[in-house]
């Protein structure tokens, strides 16, 4: 899932000019980081489970005037011990007309409370057994399934009305009973009835097509690769479909009837991005398609969900402007590396959400950098690292990227700078400590070994060590687990008696539970002089630290972090003193 826009790029275009300004947020707390000497007892973020859910079967029509759903689900599962005689599942505000034990059709005791629907089944059941219970009900969801009613200007149809939905975290609950957490993984099927000159996208391959005697059509979507619950979704309108093609995978634009030019010039870079990743991470593209779908008024700027990419039709619709060729790109980009960041792995639960957007964030810069080249990707690399630490300097419910507030889902995306933009910073940072060609390895290795399952953070620092044959514990320590980023402060003074240039270097952030007192951070240092530049490798531990360089002449100025492998930071150099 991606916010709308890019803002970096449209005040840029605009001329805008961004302030930054520093903030003193209260006093130092010398010894308050403990943080990264007492990761072993982070908090817990999993979600317990009894059951494994294997096939989720849906049916489903609309009541568009009332905005309500009729369901009929089979939630198909395997206990995961012995003797299970109790199923509760996420279910939110749904009236239950039955609840049957199929195929036998037993109807089941249940009790609908709290946003949960908790079924008793007839007997106690062991791992060895496939469970499927029948749920007929209907909802009138407050979120999950959104309808959004057909838009006029001018009395020319802009989109006929729309129902669609949107899952990520946790809005499946809200039109089918589920297992709603990122951690499970099941196939889904739907049966969708919709009004007959209606287009419906899915997820999967399109089965079938079948019109009723009313009037209506059914249409049949089959997903046969395990997802999570948050990405099964459907769109509902009066669609145009423009085709594409990549090798074997059909690709699939919908917009409105007149946007086909926009659809055709914001999609076009598609397979290209299809290629660019499949040769970078090794991993063939996982699925049979790939769909993407305009909608109107969508919270996000677009949504992953698996094989039927939902994009807000305002983001797209930039496209027609020259300004727009980053913001679509980015954008298409995003969603597309979602297929394999957060869709074939995806984050085991929601303080780990940085493994699916951070990467996603960062995949955006890796097509700049094969299509338009390595500014382009730096150009990128920087806006992003700007705009977090803008947002860290002021943001009081700052987190680090394994995100200790995870528990409330509803603020996940509160501070998205952190998640999104400083989680693709951090990955390229990675690749600048390891080398690029062992980053790709590591990458392969991360993909391969965990396809269709979920991930830690942990599981992603194995994958770069054995690739890469060091250790990152101190890497993922500071970055991962701990917040915020350096502020450095260099204070350099020139002996010319002894040629030799000091340079003492302070470490200036806040420190407070989250946050670093001394980052570890290996830097090169050039310092100008007119006899030539002298290169100079240092490693920062420490709040404070004193380098001294022998020089073939006087310095005129000092470039930190020429190769820019370190974006977050903040640097201020001192004027050069000169003691005779």
């Amino acid at each position: 899932m991606r916010n709308p826009g890019l803002k970096f790029e449209l005040m840029n275009f605009m001329k805008f000019t961004i302030l930054r300004k520093t903030f003193l947020i209260g006093a130092m707390l010398l010894s308050a980081f403990t943080a990264l000497s007492a990761q072993t007892k982070r908090p817990n973020f999993d979600r317990e489970q009894t059951f494994d859910v294997q096939h989720y079967l849906i049916r489903a029509s609309f009541d568009r005037q009332k905005k309500r759903i009729f369901g009929d689900t089979t939630v198909s599962l395997k206990p995961l011990g012995g003797d299970l005689s109790v199923v509760e599942l996420d279910a939110v505000d749904m009236v239950f007309e039955s609840i049957k034990l199929e195929p036998a059709g037993i109807d089941l005791k249940y009790v609908s409370k709290g946003g949960k629907v908790s079924v008793t089944l007839d007997r106690g059941y062991g791992s060895q057994d496939l469970i499927a219970i029948r749920f007929k009900y209907t909802a009138q969801p407050k979120k999950g399934v959104y309808f959004v009613p057909a838009e006029t200007r001018s009395q020319e149809i802009r989109h006929s009305s729309q129902i669609w939905t949107q899952g990520e975290p946790d809005e499946a609950r809200h039109w089918f009973p589920s297992f709603d957490f990122p951690s499970d993984k099941a196939t889904t099927e739907k049966y969708l009835t919709v009004e007959k000159d209606e287009t419906v996208i899915g997820n999967g391959e399109l089965v079938d097509k079948v019109e009723n005697s009313n009037g209506t059509v059914t249409w049949h979507y089959r997903m046969p690769i395990p997802h999570s619950t948050y990405l099964v979704s459907f769109v509902i309108g009066k669609y145009v479909k423009i085709e594409g093609k990549y090798k074997n995978i059909p690709l699939g634009y919908y917009t409105y009837p007149g946007k086909e030019e926009n659809a055709r010039t914001a999609f076009s870079e598609t397979a290209r991005m299809i290629e660019t990743f499949e040769g970078l991470t090794g991993v063939p593209f996982p699925y049979n398609k790939y769909d993407q779908t305009i909608v109107a008024k969508f919270s996000f700027g677009g949504m992953e969900n698996i094989t039927a990419t939902t994009m807000a039709d305002t983001e797209i619709f930039f496209a027609d402007f020259d300004f727009g060729k980053n913001i679509v790109n980015d954008l298409v980009s995003h969603e597309l590396a979602h297929s394999w960041f957060g869709n074939l792995v995806t984050c085991k639960n929601w303080a780990e959400l940085w493994l699916n957007e951070g990467f996603a964030t960062y995949m955006e810069a890796v097509f700049r950098e094969q299509a338009f080249g390595r500014e382009d990707y730096l150009r990128k690399i920087r806006s992003d690292a700007a705009e977090f630490l803008v947002d860290d300097a002021v943001n009081r419910r700052r987190h680090a990227l394994y995100n200790l507030r995870a528990g409330d889902v509803n603020s996940l995306f509160d501070n998205s700078s952190t998640t999104y933009d400083k989680g693709g910073v951090v990955i390229h940072m990675i690749r600048e400590q390891i080398g690029t060609e062992k980053f790709w390895k590591g990458i392969n290795i991360y993909l391969d070994r965990h396809k269709f399952a979920s991930v830690e953070s942990t599981d992603l620092k194995r994958s770069f060590e054995e690739a890469s044959a060091q250790d990152l514990g101190w890497f993922f320590d500071q970055w991962v687990y701990g917040a915020g980023a350096p502020k450095l402060d260099f204070k350099p003074s020139y002996n010319a008696r002894t040629k030799t240039l000091n340079v003492t270097i302070f470490q200036t952030q806040t420190v407070d539970t989250i946050t670093p007192t001394a980052f570890r951070l290996p830097l090169d240092m050039v310092i100008k002089t007119a006899a030539g530049d002298v290169r100079h490798d240092i490693e920062l531990k420490k709040r404070v630290q004193t380098f001294s360089i022998k020089l073939p002449g006087k310095p005129t100025s000092l470039v930190i972090d020429e190769n820019e492998k370190i974006p977050l930071k903040e640097v201020k150099i001192r004027p050069i003193t000169t003691l005779k």
